[in-house]
Parts: structure tokens; C-alpha cells; sequence
């Protein structure tokens, strides 16, 4: 871990904030009101701090833990592709940007709350793909090595049948806005990754 902080400093740190705030809020209810996403309120411009601290917090064990491997799988490397303050801007730039469609559709129901890091992970899982779209990964329980922009369908085809079921407090919908916002934010400060994408898609 030593090697990945002094390389890669703001995806460890998130890494280990969003562990550790999560596992305390397992273990104490109290946080959850505090930091979970409450649209209602953020559209009257109250606790508008929830859009930050609504992604360092989890529903469960294996919420956090998917994220999290998505996030190791993919985030450490593209820090060293673009650098520090570009990966510090495109996870917290996706973070915000994933939640604004959902404050905006909730904003009338006062029931509705919700959290993870789900969005800004997808933000960093896309912006890695326009790098290297046919990196092979494993991922249970597939047997067979895919490739990252493969992955990446099935993480959003995925996300899109739960937003549907509305089950939960996990805010699926923001996978969708977070791997859009996190392609445009690569663009932009990349210019040359969507050449490098489609270049790698004609097999250039």
C-alpha cells in the first residue's frame, strides 16, 4: 500500500476514506442520516454537503466491497495515465455530476434518500476504458477473461435492471450519468483519449 500512496496518492486516499467511513457507518445509524443523499433537501439548498459524503458511505458489505474492486481494478492506473489533480477532478467531478439528474428527479419526494460510490467508480471504470478499452479482466462469476469496455456494458445493463426495481438506497440511475460525466471530463482534459478509443476500436 506504501507503493500505491506515494504513486498514486488521491486514489489511495479516497480508497481509504471511503473504507473507512463506511465501515463506521455500519456500526453507527446515526451517520447515515447525516451523509446519505436527501434530494429533497439538497433541492431547498439544504445539507448540500450530502452530494460529497453520500458517496464515501455504503448500504452493506457487499456494496462496498464490489465498488471497491471495481474501483482498485481501475483507478490506481488511471491516476498514473492522467495525474493526480486530473484523477482528483474526474472522481469527484463524476461524484457531483452523477447525483444533480437524481436530485432533480426526487426532488419532490421526501422519502427518498440515497448512497455509494457507484457513480463516481463508473466515472473512473469509463474514463480508464477510453485508454485502454480491451484490458482483460476476470470478474466473477464469468470464467473467462473480458475486456474492459465489455465489462463496462455489463456493469451499466446491470445497474439499469436494479435502477428499475428501486429496491434499495443505492443510486443506480447514477451509474449512467457517472460513466457519461466521466468520459466528457476525460475528454476534456485529455483531448486525444477519444481518438486513442476509437483508433483502438478500428484496431489502429
Amino acid at each position: 500500500m506504501e507503493t500505491f500512496y506515494f504513486e498514486t496518492p488521491v486514489a489511495s486516499i479516497i480508497f481509504l476514506l471511503t473504507v473507512i467511513t463506511s465501515i463506521y457507518a455500519f456500526n453507527n445509524a446515526n451517520i447515515y442520516g447525516k451523509l446519505m443523499l436527501h434530494p429533497y433537501s439538497v433541492a431547498k439548498k439544504q445539507n448540500i454537503y450530502q452530494i460529497i459524503t453520500s458517496g464515501f458511505i455504503h448500504k452493506d458489505w457487499p456494496h462496498l466491497i464490489f465498488n471497491m474492486l471495481t474501483y482498485y481494478f481501475f483507478a490506481f492506473n488511471l491516476e498514473r495515465i492522467i495525474g493526480h489533480w486530473q484523477f482528483a477532478l474526474v472522481y469527484i467531478g463524476c461524484l457531483v455530476l452523477c447525483d444533480i439528474p437524481s436530485i432533480n428527479k426526487h426532488k419532490n419526494d421526501f422519502m427518498y434518500h440515497s448512497l455509494g460510490a457507484s457513480g463516481a467508480v463508473c466515472g473512473v471504470l469509463f474514463s480508464y476504458i477510453l485508454f485502454f478499452p480491451f484490458t482483460k479482466l476476470i470478474i466473477f462469476p464469468i470464467p473467462i477473461p473480458i475486456p474492459a469496455v465489455l465489462y463496462g456494458g455489463l456493469f451499466l445493463l446491470y445497474s439499469s435492471y436494479l435502477a428499475k426495481k428501486q429496491n434499495d438506497n443505492i443510486n443506480h440511475d447514477a451509474h449512467f450519468y457517472g460513466a457519461l460525466s466521466g468520459i466528457i471530463i476525460t475528454a476534456i482534459l485529455v483531448p486525444n483519449s477519444l481518438v486513442s478509443f476509437f483508433d483502438a476500436l478500428r484496431g489502429n
